[in-house]
């Protein structure tokens, strides 16, 4: 936020006055408001086994019109070469990927990804897109440079809670002192199920699109129920779903209706009983084969998890510049292979300087920071590094950027990344303007993940046309407009207020958000 003592950088010019007028009691005020709405809401996340509202700090985030361009264009990229990817080792069945042919990478590191599936070889989706939706993980490091610390194609999640930030902070912070013009989130769904739509299998007129969910005790569910309406499409389980003569049908209360599109929020291991884990319910036997016939699209594809590799992703720059001729826009955050002697012997020398990640992990498990374990810690990493070197890769400890954050009443810098999702429709590839910046909560950590007790903020993206006052009608290019100012209304007033649209029942953000 900062540039200098007292002297903010321009996008959040307009914020920091607004703090700088705001008592500490009624800013504690408003950050309590957050958290109870989301509780009563249904906006939770699954913690230790613990259902918990999710933190949403009451600072947002604000990204300059400019530094998003950027963003925009590397994320645009970046999903583009992981199409390339994935089309390149499963299209091309019984011959050599090209990128393995030209010497980017070795055929033994994509065979030995865990999840690398040969049950999906040769399965072409009709419009050619594997990665419908993805969510790229950004930090910026000591240099203000973004850089992507990793790729999720599988089954990115987290996006419900960008468009639950934004209604709540609307709704929680609605005075007006001066005019910030951003970009909305609000058009998400319409944006995915267009994709859907456009994925749907060849001959399908009105495609039937559903969301499959674990279930109720899945951590995501409120994502999975809150897209599934916003999208106006079924929400299913497995038992719902039967395969049969090639192809999917749903149990419905007047019959069994045929599903062109299914966006899966299961894991790979449980999709199918028949080629992954015969004993999960989760998914549909013979959904595969289904896949095979043409008659079914499953959204994110099969086997897109070789992409999410973190050694693969070590690989990345290369692969840009190999399918698309350019150099990456985003680059990486500098990567150790332990597959590689040469890295091996480097990351064993250095271990408590680096962080260690496993190749396939998720939500931080597994991660290790060298300079805060300890001896045995490190004892026992080095051990596993050395079973199993390709399963692990080392990164040098950047200090991600920080944004001002409310802890015990008191702003305080803490540590954030960002994740922008992206959805690719086989004709272009839409950035959500904003994503999710998770923020890791205690002093001085680095590991920002919800899963591991971080929470969010809002993230502000400028628009780049000129600021103009808030009429009563909807401006013609559809930009949301937000207000940040010193608080003027009572914090009685505020609440009333949102009791009476509950009770009137328009849609609130909470409203819509709640599962």
């Amino acid at each position: 936020m900062l540039a200098g003592p007292q002297e903010p950088r321009t996008p959040y010019k307009a914020v920091f006055h607004t703090l700088r007028s705001t008592t500490g009691t009624t800013l504690r005020e408003r950050a309590d408001i957050l958290a109870r709405s989301y509780l009563d809401q249904g906006v939770t996340f699954d913690y230790a086994g613990e259902e918990r509202p999710f933190p949403l700090d009451a600072v947002p985030r604000v990204i300059s019109a400019h530094e998003w361009q950027v963003i925009e264009s590397g994320v645009q990229q970046r999903v583009t070469a992981l199409e390339s990817f994935l089309d390149d080792i499963y299209s091309r069945e019984g011959e050599i990927p090209r990128a393995v042919h030209e010497g980017i990478l070795p055929w033994r590191l994509i065979a030995s990804s865990s999840h690398y599936h040969r049950a999906v070889m040769g399965i072409r989706p009709t419009n050619g897109v594997r990665v419908h939706v993805s969510g790229v993980d950004l930090i910026r490091d000591e240099q203000g440079t973004f850089r992507v610390l990793e790729d999720n194609v599988r089954v990115p999640s987290g996006v419900s809670y960008v468009i639950a930030n934004r209604r709540a902070m609307a709704n929680v912070f609605p005075e007006a002192f001066a005019t910030m013009r951003i970009r909305p989130v609000h058009d998400y769904p319409r944006m995915l199920l267009d994709a859907l739509r456009a994925a749907a299998p060849d001959g399908a007129g009105d495609p039937t699109v559903v969301v499959l969910t674990p279930g109720v005790f899945n951590s995501a569910y409120f994502e999975h129920a809150l897209l599934a309406r916003m999208m106006g499409v079924e929400l299913v389980e497995g038992r719902d779903l039967v395969c049969v003569g090639g192809q999917v049908r749903m149990r419905t209360t007047t019959g069994d209706r045929p599903v062109d599109v299914i966006y899966r929020r299961v894991d790979d291991e449980f999709i199918d009983p028949v080629h992954f884990r015969g004993d999960s319910v989760l998914g549909a036997a013979g959904l595969v084969s289904a896949m095979r016939a043409g008659r079914v699209t499953v959204a994110n594809a099969i086997g897109n998890g070789v992409a999410d590799d973190k050694l693969i992703y070590s690989y990345l720059p290369d692969l840009i510049r190999f399918y698309l001729d350019e150099d990456p826009i985003l680059p990486n955050v500098d990567t150790y292979r332990c597959a590689d002697d040469a890295g091996l012997e480097h990351v064993l020398a250095h271990l408590d300087e680096m962080v260690v990640k496993p190749v396939d992990g998720s939500g931080g498990k597994g991660l290790v920071v060298g300079p805060r374990a300890d001896g045995a810690t490190l004892d026992r990493l080095r051990e596993a590094i050395r079973t199993d070197p390709r399963g692990w890769i080392a990164q040098p400890v950047v200090q991600l950027s920080t944004v001002p954050t409310l802890i015990g009443g008191r702003l305080a810098p803490r540590h954030v990344d960002l994740r922008p999702f992206a959805v690719n429709d086989g004709e272009r590839v839409r950035v959500l303007p904003g994503g999710l910046t998770r923020v890791a909560l205690p002093e001085g950590e680095l590991v920002v993940n919800s899963s591991q007790g971080g929470g969010s903020k809002d993230t502000w993206v400028l628009s780049d046309r000129r600021a103009v006052p808030p009429t009563s009608t909807a401006h013609p290019d559809n930009r949301e407009v937000v207000v940040m100012s010193a608080p003027t209304a009572s914090l009685e007033d505020s609440m009333r207020a949102q009791q009476q649209q509950q009770q009137q029942g328009r849609p609130t953000d909470g409203g819509a958000a709640g599962c």
